[in-house]
């Protein structure tokens, strides 16, 4: 195994917990980048030689190296995947009634560029660095050996692939799954793995669609960027009497009907197909009021450099959802852009709300559930947030 030595003074993030080593961060000098090989596994190094962990690594990407131990032995291997499965298995067993979940969530169960979702017996895997695709057939034999799944699809064709080298492609790798069953809540779901986007489903909002049960009751919800309604479906289910799902998605919006179907709640649920913020301008001038809007966009801030414009974005967004509330009505403001603090959104919202002449209470406020653990050093695992605010007039 080679070793990769890093500049001096670049130790310091790696001691306090983080796991990247950024390219800029290595002496190359010392130890060329064109030395290493896409997806090897190496040792890295402070600059006076000081041992500090294990990593995978690709010379031809920012992040050029993970750690994955602090154990000068370790090996990446079949043997090591079986166990920190096992150790990632017991807190979602712990934690949840229902076998549907983020099994692995990357650097945050020690396996990075690895996301495993579950669906009861079926699984979608995610794979996205070179040292882990390295591990693709060693990955679904412990799967197979653990939990005897009836199916397992590789859905390999997510952004940062390209980066690292990949070609993008999704593989049934055993069994048949073009849609995957689960259970959020209590409420039940079909997520379109195949065809859908990512894994076909998103669990990290769980809490924050969980709690809105008291809050929905008799109203008229509208769900905005609702995908295949895991807000909007739970929140029929919860006794909304009307709940409208936009989405620019027909695919999507077949799912909404479908899950709603499959809950008994066709009756109460309906959709538009269309841009978000065109559709909402027009339900503006059709007079159209909710007594709750939830409005959990895709990542504006895809990357740093988007920062400005998706800040503008949110802002944008915040202030059509407002615009829609009934009085004394309640905004579900949502964002998974990593870049994103959420001290940054409850200041749009804070600003979009003294614009409107609006007076704000924030009410609760819900992170990523506990399948999406958070490395404490490594703030990019910690992406996720949503909080409820009512809405009143100025008084």
């Amino acid at each position: 195994m080679q070793t990769m030595i890093l500049r001096k003074g670049a130790e310091k993030r790696l001691k306090q917990g983080h796991l990247w080593v950024y390219s800029n961060e290595v002496d190359v000098k010392k130890t060329p980048l064109r030395g290493f090989a896409a997806g090897e596994q190496c040792t890295i190094e402070s600059h006076s030689g000081q041992f500090l962990g294990v990593a995978f690594v690709n010379p031809n990407t920012l992040i050029c190296g993970r750690l994955f131990s602090r154990d000068k032995q370790a090996v990446f291997d079949r043997s090591l995947i079986a166990h920190r499965l096992n150790i990632a298995l017991s807190l979602r067993e712990t934690r949840f009634d229902v076998p549907c979940y983020r099994l692995v969530f990357g650097d945050s169960d020690g396996m990075p560029g690895l996301v495993i979702d579950r669906f009861d017996q079926d699984f979608v895997v995610q794979i996205s660095i070179a040292g882990m695709e390295m591990l693709k057939d060693d990955i679904l034999a412990v799967l197979e050996k653990k939990l005897k799944p009836r199916s397992v699809l590789f859905k390999n064709d997510g952004k940062m692939r390209e980066s690292e080298g990949l070609e993008n492609y999704v593989e049934q790798a055993t069994g048949e799954l073009q849609e995957a069953e689960l259970v959020e809540n209590g409420v039940r779901f079909v997520a379109p793995v195949q065809q859908g986007q990512k894994t076909g489903w998103f669990y990290d909002h769980r809490l924050g669609r969980a709690a809105l049960k008291p809050y929905v009751k008799g109203k008229k919800v509208l769900d905005l960027f609702s995908y295949v309604g895991g807000w909007g479906v739970q929140a029929a289910a919860f006794g909304a009497s009307e709940v409208t799902c936009v989405d620019s998605s027909r695919l999507a919006l077949d799912y909404v009907h479908k899950n709603a179907e499959l809950n008994g709640l066709q009756d109460q649920v309906t959709s538009i197909e269309g841009d978000v913020f065109e559709v909402c301008k027009a339900l503006r001038e059709q007079g159209e009021r909710f007594d709750v809007v939830i409005a959990d966009p895709p990542a504006f801030i895809p990357r740093r450099k988007d920062q400005k414009a998706g800040e503008i974005a949110y802002q944008r967004l915040n202030q059509i959802a407002m615009r829609l509330l009934n009085k004394d009505g309640l905004l579900v403001s949502g964002s998974c852009s990593m870049h994103l603090q959420e001290s940054t959104l409850l200041e749009i919202v804070r600003k979009t709300g003294r614009t409107l002449e609006k007076e704000l209470q924030l009410i609760e406020r819900f992170p990523q559930g506990p399948d999406h653990p958070i490395v404490p050093a490594i703030p990019e695992t910690n992406y996720l947030k949503a909080m409820f605010f009512r809405v009143l007039p100025q008084s």
